[in-house]
């Protein structure tokens, strides 16, 4: 997905501004002054770290299924039904159904059908720089799947930093996505780079505050973020039937 410095961006199909509004997480722990010069470590140092993990997390969460009230628009909710639905002048993301509630739970050749139309479907120029989006264990379920002369589709890669591929695609894992099963969508394919933008607003910010509640010292600490479809025909989704 793509990080930009704006907040409003046009795509390629000349549609009109698109505005991505930001929302704010924060955190304020509470640390000891004498905690603070007796460690034999840099706590604040530590506990930045704690901190910029868990607003990872969240972000991660709302990049997927936030619904735009002061959280970004997740890209999940691009659908019809969906917090985002009809937000997007270009339309919703196209939404492929699996066919059945277990093809992509076994190793059949439906399944694989169903992988190689989902990825085709994706229209040319977006494939260039296309990657699979899924959680581990729907990455788990089609890495056991094999083509009619026995080679497997899902290849490991054995080079540390490089992703595995699905179809000579790479494969980018958020366990935010929804596992296999009914109603799910559980796969994302596309150009996430030109389909969702990301919106970081200055980064974290802390405020050191030691004197409302002594003997502590607060670290009330903020980030603006906000995020979005860009481009609906850059991303597609992959909806296991009912």
């Amino acid at each position: 997905m793509g990080r930009r410095n704006g907040l409003t961006a046009r795509d390629d199909h000349a549609h009109p501004p698109v505005t991505f509004a930001s929302g704010e997480v924060y955190a304020m722990p509470a640390i000891t002054q004498k905690l603070l010069d007796d460690a034999d470590f840099d706590v604040e140092q530590w506990l930045a770290t704690q901190i910029e993990t868990e607003f990872n997390r969240q972000e991660g969460i709302a990049f997927l299924s936030g619904n735009g009230t002061n959280k970004p628009r997740g890209l999940l909710t691009y659908v019809t039904g969906g917090a985002s639905t009809g937000v997007h002048p270009g339309g919703d993301l196209t939404v492929v159904n699996s066919g059945n509630a277990t093809a992509l739970g076994a190793n059949t050749s439906a399944a694989i059908d169903t992988l190689v139309g989902f990825a085709y479907g994706l229209p040319a120029p977006y494939r260039q720089n296309a990657s699979w989006l899924m959680n581990s264990q729907t990455a788990a379920a089609i890495a056991k799947f094999k083509d009619a002369n026995g080679n497997l589709i899902y290849q490991q890669s054995l080079i540390v930093g490089q992703p595995a591929t699905l179809l000579g695609r790479p494969i980018e894992f958020d366990e935010g996505m929804p596992d296999i099963g009914a109603g799910n969508l559980s796969i994302a394919f596309g150009d996430f780079k030109a389909g969702y933008v990301i919106n970081d607003r200055m980064g974290s910010r802390v405020l050191r505050d030691p004197y409302t509640a002594k003997p502590y010292v607060l670290f009330y600490t903020t980030k603006r973020v906000g995020g979005g479809v860009l481009d609906p025909n850059a991303i597609r989704l992959l909806k296991i039937s009912a």
